[in-house]
C-alpha cells in the first residue's frame, strides 16, 4: 500500500454525489487528473467550513467538484461564485452543480477570469456590498498557471480583511524545482506566484504538500 492509498482510505469517503462527478469526469473529460479529488476535496469542505464564508470566488471550475466542495461551509444566504474559461464544459458543470443542493448556492460564469474580474468589477463591488461590507471571505485560484500573479493582483483588493486565498497546484508535480522546467511557462508562472506571496508583507502563507501543492494564504486584518 502506498502513503497515498494509506491516506485515501483514512480520510472520510466522498459523498455519492461527489463520487458521481469523479467517475463521470474520468470518464468524458479530458485530462480528468485536473479534479481536486478525495483527499483535497475533503481538506476543501474543512477549511471551508471553519471560515464559514459568506462569500468565495473561484477561479477555475472544470467540472464543479471543487466548488461543490467550498459550498459546503458556506454560511446561511452565503453565495459562491466560480468562473471556467472553457465554454464547452458549461453542460457538465450546471449539471454537476444540480446533483446536490449546494449546487443552488453556485453562480457559474463562463469567460477568461482576468475579463470577468477587470470588466465587471464595479459589479462584484455592488454584489459583495449586499452581501458583505468586507468583500470575499475566501477565494479558491485554480485556473491558468502562467496568470496567478495577474489573478492574485485581481483579487486581492476584493477579499476581506482577515480573509483567505487558497492557489491550487503550487507544487506542480515537483516541476517548481526542478531545472528541467526551467523554460516551461506554467512552471515559471507558478514559481513567480510563490515568490510573490513569500514576499508579500500583507499575508502570511503556507504551502501544504498535498497532491499537487496546495498554498492557503491570510490577509492581515490590516490590509
Amino acid at each position: 500500500m502506498s502513503l497515498e492509498e494509506y491516506i485515501e482510505r483514512h480520510t472520510t469517503p466522498e459523498p455519492e454525489f461527489l463520487s458521481r462527478i469523479t467517475r463521470d469526469t474520468n470518464l468524458h473529460v479530458l485530462n480528468p487528473h485536473m479534479l481536486s479529488g478525495q483527499v483535497q476535496g475533503e481538506l476543501l469542505r474543512m477549511l471551508s467550513r471553519m471560515i464559514r464564508p459568506s462569500r468565495i470566488l473561484e477561479l477555475g471550475t472544470f467540472t464543479g467538484y471543487s466548488a461543490l466542495c467550498l459550498a459546503e461551509g458556506l454560511a446561511e444566504g452565503g453565495e459562491l461564485i466560480t468562473i471556467e474559461h472553457n465554454d464547452e464544459l458549461e453542460d457538465t458543470i450546471r449539471h454537476n452543480l444540480s446533483l446536490s443542493p449546494l449546487g443552488a448556492h453556485v453562480q457559474l460564469i463562463i469567460g477568461d477570469a482576468k475579463e470577468v474580474i477587470s470588466n465587471q468589477l464595479s459589479e462584484f463591488s455592488h454584489q459583495l456590498s449586499a452581501v458583505s461590507d468586507h468583500g470575499y471571505d475566501l477565494v479558491f485560484i485554480d485556473a491558468d498557471k502562467r496568470e496567478y500573479c495577474t489573478y492574485y493582483d485581481l483579487v486581492f483588493p476584493l477579499v476581506r480583511p482577515g480573509g483567505f486565498i487558497l492557489a491550487d497546484n503550487t507544487l506542480w508535480d515537483g516541476h517548481i524545482i526542478d531545472p528541467d522546467y526551467d523554460k516551461d511557462k506554467q512552471t515559471l508562472g507558478l514559481r513567480e506566484f510563490n515568490s510573490m506571496i513569500a514576499n508579500d508583507k500583507r499575508v502570511s502563507q503556507v504551502i501544504l504538500p498535498l497532491r499537487d501543492g496546495l498554498t492557503v494564504i491570510y490577509k492581515h486584518p490590516e490590509q
